[in-house]
Order: structure tokens, then C-alpha cells, then sequence
């Protein structure tokens, strides 16, 4: 038998920038699949005048195993001021219980200060309220926070929900503060919701993304 040749040129083999082909059973032998481990942007949430919080609350499904989100240069409108995160679980309220570790890195721009520490005020055993991602955040012309959080399996009402965040931000003393702030959201209800906000005040400008990992 005859073996078919297909000239290699006329095969779109990148059919977007978040797939790639497979064998299936249909007459082309081709299909177009999801590349594991891409981002897919979901929203963006860009604050540009005084909001209180920045809240997610649709999206999050299980459409997706992991979601990531991210902030970038998000300011505050008060000086000394603690970044946080809560969690809803169904109800109207972002006040899923929590049980979490947290520790940081810090050092103050004019080269002292150096300091690696377990906050154990910042850890959660069961706690309904904000954990808090960054303390001490300035107000001034040029001082933000950013930084990134996982959390998997959301929409599981089997398991906990874990998370992992490492955030970074410029304190109200020139410190730049490294925390890294993990643990499981207590309940086997779906998690549907996250609103980030400052401790007082509010969040004047920034940009806060969330994504879906293919």
C-alpha cells in the first residue's frame, strides 16, 4: 500500500498561541488541544481613582484546576497601611475561614535593617477575617505593592483550598518587605470569590489581574 505524503508547509501547526495539534479520529487526523500550563486571562481589574476594595466574583468555577492573581503598583491612598485578601465560600461575604503560616524578608534602603522572621501575629487558626499579604505599606509618591497568588482547586467540595502568595512592597519606613503567605481555606465549600483591599483607606491606583492555568 501506498504511504499518503502531506507537505509539511501547508500544515497551520500553531493554530493559536494557546494550542497545539493532536491526532483525533476525524478525517484530517488533526485537532487543535489546549498547551497545558498556559495563562488564560480571565479579568483585569485597573483602579485609577479611590475604590475601597477590588473584588472577583465571577469566574471562579471549575473550569479551571488553578487560578493566579496578580497585582501590579498597587498604591494606597493612607500611609502605613496592611494589603490583605479574603475569601468567599458561597454567601455575600469574603469570610472564609483560614488557616495559615506566614513569615518575611525585609531591608531598609539605606542598608540596615536586614531581618527574616516568622510573624506570628499574621497566621490564621480558623479566622473569618482579611489575611494580611503586606504590612506597612507607604503612601508616598513612589511606594506600591505587588505581588502574585495561587490558589487551586477552588470550586472542590471534597478538599480544603490551598494557597501560596508572595507579595512584595514598599513600607511607610523605605523597607522593601518580601512576605511569603501560605495555608488552606478551612471548608469543603466552593470558593467563588476574592476581594483585595487595604486595612484603612483607600486603594488609589493599580492593576489586578486574575488568570485560569490551562
Amino acid at each position: 500500500m501506498a504511504l499518503s505524503k502531506v507537505n509539511f508547509n501547508s500544515l497551520n501547526v500553531t493554530p493559536s498561541a494557546s494550542k497545539f495539534l493532536a491526532w483525533d479520529g476525524d478525517a484530517d487526523a488533526l485537532q487543535a488541544s489546549d498547551v497545558g500550563g498556559n495563562l488564560k486571562l480571565i479579568s483585569t481589574v485597573t483602579i485609577s481613582s479611590a475604590t475601597a476594595a477590588a473584588s472577583f466574583t465571577s469566574g471562579i468555577d471549575s473550569t479551571y484546576k488553578e487560578y493566579i492573581f496578580k497585582w501590579i503598583n498597587v498604591h494606597a491612598s493612607n500611609d502605613n497601611v496592611n494589603w490583605s485578601v479574603g475569601f468567599r465560600d458561597g454567601s455575600t461575604n469574603f469570610d472564609a475561614p483560614k488557616v495559615t503560616t506566614y513569615f518575611r524578608a525585609k531591608h531598609n534602603e539605606d542598608g540596615s535593617g536586614g531581618e527574616l522572621a516568622y510573624l506570628t501575629g499574621r497566621d490564621e487558626a480558623g479566622d473569618t477575617g482579611d489575611q494580611v499579604l503586606n504590612e506597612t505599606i507607604g503612601n508616598g509618591g513612589d511606594e506600591s505593592v505587588s505581588g502574585t497568588l495561587f490558589l487551586f482547586s477552588p470550586s472542590s467540595t471534597t478538599f480544603v483550598k490551598h494557597f501560596i502568595v508572595n507579595s512584595n512592597g514598599y513600607e511607610s519606613d523605605n523597607d522593601t518587605a518580601i512576605s511569603f503567605v501560605a495555608g488552606y481555606l478551612n471548608t469543603t465549600t466552593a470558593i467563588d470569590g476574592l476581594q483585595f483591599k487595604f486595612n484603612s483607606g483607600n486603594i488609589d491606583s493599580g492593576v489586578i489581574k486574575m488568570y485560569g492555568v490551562l
